[in-house]
């Protein structure tokens, strides 16, 4: 027998291995200042790329006014305990209506957190019985959930109709003989790539097949469809998703989320779901935080309206000087490249400290070796000037990348 950390301490994962050269600046980095677009890093100010404050509502007076005035009253404590012995409130009931109501279900259930939620939603909605569908690009939240699944579960190709058409005939195959039912997974807005989730053909399917469909929407609420009532809505779907899943993490700057379903599938995860079950209840400034800033997503439009157009400016700049961003249909902005993880850690280095541009850098294992996304959130408070910066800023270490300058520096690095 071996000692349980000897693993750990000699193979650090593929993203610990870079821990001595990374930490700090790749990954944990400390942005300072108050958030908005341009804040500072290392001490010097930089164009911000890679905070999820889609409607600049993290440091907008009224938003700060609210969440003043609930600490003040409440203190973060307030309530204390979960919410089925002790920590529900008048107040949560009201942000659980008002969610409800502004993305058109019967109910909705308020979580902590929108990862721990969608973990635990999945596991209490499927039995061993049951088969998952899911698109292998979901995010790591969906794909820990469906892990904790005793029963048969299939990934289909991202956003590929008849991959997930094929794995359904398995899926009815397994449940026609175990006597349960089927569960497909989707995203609304996949937030690496910026895709939409193909929706509307996947509801088609249901002409043929019976399956309950569970879309986690992070990206799209706030962002799309009428008012930012989300990509159910851009695709006029929202009446066939059986349960809505949105987080008050991106559009509502906040934390917390919510599922939004028919009453009896609300009250079944209002009963099941154990990560709420026994977790302190969401405290009270976040609750009062979270409905001012939904009243504002509601009355006034002019947010994401200006959203959009520093999107639209940032995304055809960038198409217009010749940079590929996928096939991003949503305010997700990736920018792929091509490299190994040392070129990109030096690249980024130089758009950090020369440039004055933060942005996140993704790599393997997130996508495949030799690879790199520059992944852009444009939001209200960004500007023109921004994106006139950042897309001259990219077409120079473009240069550099194409010119193998970064490869000569990361090996040099590396000594």
């Amino acid at each position: 027998m071996r000692d349980l950390f000897e693993r750990i301490v000699k193979d650090k994962g593929p993203l610990g291995k870079w821990a001595k050269q990374a930490e700090g600046y790749y990954v944990f980095p400390k942005l300072e200042g108050e958030i908005s677009n341009r804040m500072k890093f290392n001490g010097k100010d930089v164009i911000t790329w890679s905070i999820n404050d889609y409607l600049g509502l993290a440091n907008h007076p009224e938003v700060r006014k609210a969440d003043a005035e609930a600490a003040a009253e409440y203190g973060m404590a307030y309530p204390m305990g979960a919410r089925m012995m002790s920590g529900h409130t008048k107040y949560h009931e009201q942000l659980e209506r008002e969610c409800a109501a502004f993305v058109e279900k019967e109910a909705a259930y308020l979580v902590n957190f929108g990862y721990q939620g969608m973990v635990s939603a999945i596991d209490a909605l499927v039995s061993k019985n049951d088969v998952i569908v899911y698109d292998m690009d979901a995010h790591a939240c969906i794909i820990d959930g469906v892990r904790l699944h005793p029963g048969k579960r299939f990934t289909f190709q991202h956003n590929d109709i008849e991959s997930l058409e094929k794995n359904l005939h398995r899926a009815t195959k397994i449940a026609d003989e175990t006597g349960g039912g089927i569960l497909v997974i989707s995203e609304g807005v996949f937030g690496m790539r910026g895709e939409q989730g193909k929706l509307k053909e996947i509801v088609a399917l249901k002409s043929k097949f019976n399956f309950r469909l569970l879309v986690d929407d992070a990206h799209g609420f706030g962002t799309l469809g009428k008012d930012g009532k989300g990509t159910g809505f851009e695709q006029g779907v929202q009446k066939d998703i059986d349960v809505y899943f949105a987080t008050f993490a991106k559009s509502m700057a906040g934390i917390g989320a919510f599922f939004a379903a028919d009453k009896d599938i609300v009250q079944y995860l209002q009963y099941n779901m154990r990560s709420q079950m026994f977790a302190k209840s969401l405290p009270m400034p976040m609750v009062k935080g979270a409905l001012k800033r939904l009243d504002m997503l509601r009355t006034m439009p002019e947010l994401k309206e200006k959203l959009w157009e520093n999107v639209n400016a940032l995304q055809n700049g960038l198409k217009d000087n010749g940079f590929n961003i996928g096939k991003t249909n949503t305010c997700v902005t990736p920018v792929f490249l091509e490299g190994d993880i040392p070129e990109a850690m030096a690249m980024v280095n130089d758009l950090r400290e020369n440039y004055g541009i933060f942005c996140s850098i993704v790599v393997y294992p997130v996508i495949p070796k030799g690879l790199i996304i520059l992944r852009l959130i444009p939001t209200t408070t960004h500007t023109l000037t921004d994106v006139k910066e950042t897309i001259e800023s990219f077409s120079a270490i473009r240069e550099k990348l194409e010119k193998g300058i970064y490869k000569r520096i990361a090996a040099k690095m590396m000594v």
